[in-house]
């Protein structure tokens, strides 16, 4: 029986990551779109040779540097589009041989920007996870990881939360771990009910 694929997607700062360990722990086989990427740009991932081709400057030791590619697109934003189209094409065909492999009842795909990128369409339900703005906001900023502009850009470039859950099958409230938890074991039951009656 086909699996039924359920998407995860979220702005920065609203656990995605953290559900998506959840999902892991309850026993459903996750994919997860920027481990993808990782695997690509590591030294003999499918995306060097064809990245460093076009972008000489963002390689370094055999590998793809994510901090020279950002770099090189707040400086020439036509250069994204082009990374894009190398990028997209690979990580489509990294997601299509992880959905080849399963067997299990239900399978996630752990993708950022799901909807923007109309990834929706390889999905049976959407999970998207939310939390309101100002914790979104303290969570990032209190990772020290960047900064209170860097953070605006993104979600600038981002889908916001309202359209978001406006499209989505299920929200998952992750302002606790327990609410968070209780959201995922609700949602596999609803799905495993649905596959029952199918």
């Amino acid at each position: 029986m086909k699996p039924y694929v359920l998407g995860l997607t979220g702005g920065i700062g609203m656990g995605k990551s953290t559900t998506a360990a959840m999902f892991a722990e309850a026993g459903v086989p996750v994919w997860d779109a920027d481990a993808a990427v990782h695997r690509l740009y590591a030294p003999g991932g499918a995306a060097v040779a064809p990245l460093a081709a076009a972008f000489p400057e963002a390689v370094q030791a055999g590998a793809i540097d994510r901090a020279a590619l950002r770099r090189r697109i707040a400086a020439d934003p036509a250069a994204l589009p082009r990374i894009e189209a190398i990028v997209h094409p690979l990580v489509a065909a990294d997601r299509a041989a992880f959905l080849a492999r399963q067997t299990a009842p239900v399978v996630l795909l752990d993708i950022p920007l799901l909807f923007e990128g109309g990834n929706e369409r390889h999905c049976d339900g959407v999970a998207v996870v939310s939390v309101p703005p100002e914790v979104q906001r303290a969570r990032v900023l209190d990772r020290g990881t960047m900064s209170a502009e860097d953070l605006d850009r993104i979600l600038a470039r981002q889908m916001s939360d309202a359209d978001r859950r406006a499209r989505a099958t299920w929200v998952i409230d992750t302002g606790t771990l327990d609410s968070a938890r209780a959201a995922v074991h609700s949602i596999l039951d609803a799905i495993r009910a649905g596959q029952a009656h199918a």
